[in-house]
Formats: C-alpha cells, structure tokens, sequence
C-alpha cells in the first residue's frame, strides 16, 4: 500500500483527509498518532522526523518517496495526482478559486483558534478552565459559521457548491463537528446544517467519522 496516513481520530485536519481518501476511493494504511498520550506523540522523536511541525495529519506516500503535511496540500495532491478518481476541486478556474476560499475561510481562518495546542495554551498560559475554553470555540465558530452562511445563500445547491462535493464540503463537515463537540447551537445556520447532513449520508463520510477509526476510545 502506497498511500500512509499518520493521524490522530479527533484532529479535525486528519477527518478531512479521510473524507478526502474516502471519497477517492484510494487505500492507505492510517497510522495513529495519540496528541496527549506521552506529553503527545506528535513531540516524539520518530513522527518529529516525518513533520517538523509536529502536527498531524502526515500523508507518506511510498510511490513517490515523499511526506506531505497540511490537509489542504494533502488534498490537492492526491486530486492531482489521481485524476481519475471524483475531483474535489473544479477544472474551471474561478470555480476552484472559490472552492478554496471557501475551504481556506474554514482550515486557515476558524479551525487554528480550536487547535489543540491554542487550547492548551489558553488553559496553561492564561488559567482558562474548561468551560472558558468552550466559550473561546463557540465565539470563533460563529462569527465563521455566520459568514459561511450567508455566503451559501448564494451558491449552495445539495452540497456548498451546487450538486457536487467538493474541498469546501470535506472542510466543512468537521467543522461543525468540532463545534458541536463545544455545544454550538447549529440553530441559526441552516443551511450549513442541510450540507452536512447530505454530506453524512454518503459512505465516505460516515466511514471517515472519528467515532469510527481504530484510534476512538471505546
């Protein structure tokens, strides 16, 4: 198998990654990679090696002889290097342009304020206790979610864009799973609500789920 993907079950940028492997219809091999177990295996010696950044998720791909980090260039790798399998970004340019502003809004703008590391340093440097902590998540994930919304309005069909599942979509879905996971109310974004059910009806979301990899606890 030519494709590993070190991980870890919760990490939002590992769920969009196996949405994405998913939804291609490639194999991999998921290796896990616990994020407190240990101080964090992400800090140990042997996956520092494989990212420098100490962050999950790493794609090693055997084939080419190379690791990639950052779910976003993940993605467009594997798009890009399978192009025979579902795309996940446009051909047309403007298309793809929008697909990864609306996927950057997410990855580079909403999920790094609920990184594990900026949580833990809210609670080490600054005495935040778990439920200022849920407060500092739920206020990001608003003031994105309320932005995401009102752009929908505009170009959402069954998925956000139009009929068909794109990078937007596999940002998405974990988002609003990490929002949850703090005890967002969803309420006031419809819209938002009806992609991600649409998008958990298809198998390669439901089997990229974190409740469903090896690493869950049980």
């Amino acid at each position: 198998m030519s494709l590993k993907l070190y991980g870890y079950w919760r990490s939002s940028a590992t769920y969009r990654v196996r949405i994405a492997l998913n939804l291609k219809g490639l194999d991999y091999e998921y290796v896990p990679v616990h994020l407190v177990k240990e101080g964090g295996e992400q800090t140990h010696e042997l996956f520092t090696r494989l990212n420098p950044a100490q962050l999950v998720p790493a794609l090693v791909d055997d084939d080419e002889d190379f690791v990639l980090n950052q779910s976003l260039s993940i993605i467009e790798y594997l798009d890009e290097r399978y192009p025979e399998t579902p795309r996940l970004l446009p051909q047309h340019a403007l298309e793809r342009a929008r697909v990864r502003g609306l996927s950057h809004d997410i990855a580079m703008e909403m999920q790094p304020l609920g990184n594990l590391r900026v949580l833990n340093a809210l609670r080490d440097d600054f005495d935040a206790d778990d439920e200022v902590v849920a407060s500092w998540v739920r206020k990001w994930s608003k003031l994105g979610f309320e932005a995401i919304e009102s752009r929908l309005q505009t170009q959402a069909g069954k998925f956000c864009f139009d009929f068909d599942v794109t990078m937007a979509d596999v940002c998405l879905v974990p988002q609003v799973y990490i929002a949850k996971r703090f005890n967002l109310d969803m309420t006031p974004y419809p819209l938002i609500e009806k992609i991600v059910a649409n998008c958990q009806a298809l198998e390669a979301f439901e089997k990229a789920r974190p409740e469903n990899q090896p690493d869950c606890p049980e």
